[in-house]
């Protein structure tokens, strides 16, 4: 089954094991071992997850001898991002409506100054 790029992606990023192996990702380059620490699974689990996240081209893995180290491909979190950006930017012209609606409310129920 062939799929969109964007969707790999956002089916990546929906687990959250792979989101916090993407967040160490961050901080530079480590091993399937590295990787595995902070999580209570197995070393062939972990490495599903790189699996799905290399398939989803967001880690990329070298060859240093007889190490596999993994980086950060930020190539697809930047195309997720930008459609992303389009669903913020309906969001924040919703929210600017609702307040615009909510001033002239607060305007209309305001009490006019009384006439001498």
């Amino acid at each position: 089954m062939q799929t969109d790029p964007l969707s790999q992606t956002f089916a990546a990023l929906a687990d959250p094991t792979r989101r916090a192996i993407l967040a160490r990702l961050c901080s530079g380059e480590a091993t399937v071992s590295e990787l595995a620490e902070p999580f209570d699974m197995s070393l062939p689990a972990v490495s599903k997850h790189l699996k799905v996240l290399e398939r989803a081209g967001l880690i990329s893995r070298g060859r240093e001898a007889q190490w596999r180290p993994c980086h950060l491909e930020a190539g697809p979190l930047k195309d997720a991002s930008g459609w992303l950006e389009r669903y913020r930017q309906f969001w924040e012209q919703s929210l600017d409506r609702l307040e615009s609606y909510l001033d002239e409310l607060q305007m209309k129920g305001k009490p006019r100054g009384r006439k001498s």
